[in-house]
């Protein structure tokens, strides 16, 4: 019975060391996400190492859903085939939510340029004063008459 009072805190004291790696690589990651979009405050919207940083960014992101998923999910300790059948089904919505955004945007550039009275624009549309309108009004009525 004291052989497996052993084993149990054994068990508990490899548990809980996991966790405290885990939590620590996560901290890590998040903290040089952070670094590095303060990093890119200042950049400009084209430059190349701002979408670097931004990639970089990215991988960093797929890195901590991944121990995210392995460790807090428990998929780390899991056969092959059950994992399949969560990541795969994951990737497949990844890719539906990039083809439905793709098509978005293409239909919103298809619409702007066979349709130019849709067109989106950032230019602010200037207001005629309320009784303008009416003065030009009476005056068409005028000159018809």
């Amino acid at each position: 019975m004291e052989d497996l009072r052993v084993l149990d805190d054994e068990h508990a004291i490899a548990a809980r060391k996991e966790v405290y790696r885990v939590t620590i690589i996560l901290s890590v990651l998040t903290i040089i996400e952070l670094a590095l979009g303060y990093s890119m405050v200042n950049m400009s919207e084209q430059s190349f190492s701002r979408h670097l940083i931004k990639g970089i960014i990215l991988i960093l992101m797929l890195a901590k859903a991944f121990y995210i998923v392995a460790y807090f999910m428990h998929l780390k300790h899991e056969i092959r085939n059950l994992i399949m059948t969560i990541v795969l089904p994951l990737g497949l919505f990844v890719w539906f939510i990039i083809a439905f955004l793709a098509d978005g945007n293409s239909f919103r550039e298809m619409r702007n340029k066979y349709a130019p009275y849709n067109q989106e624009s950032n230019i602010p549309v200037q207001q005629k004063p309320p009784g303008e309108h009416e003065k030009g009004t009476i005056e068409m009525k005028k000159a018809v008459e």
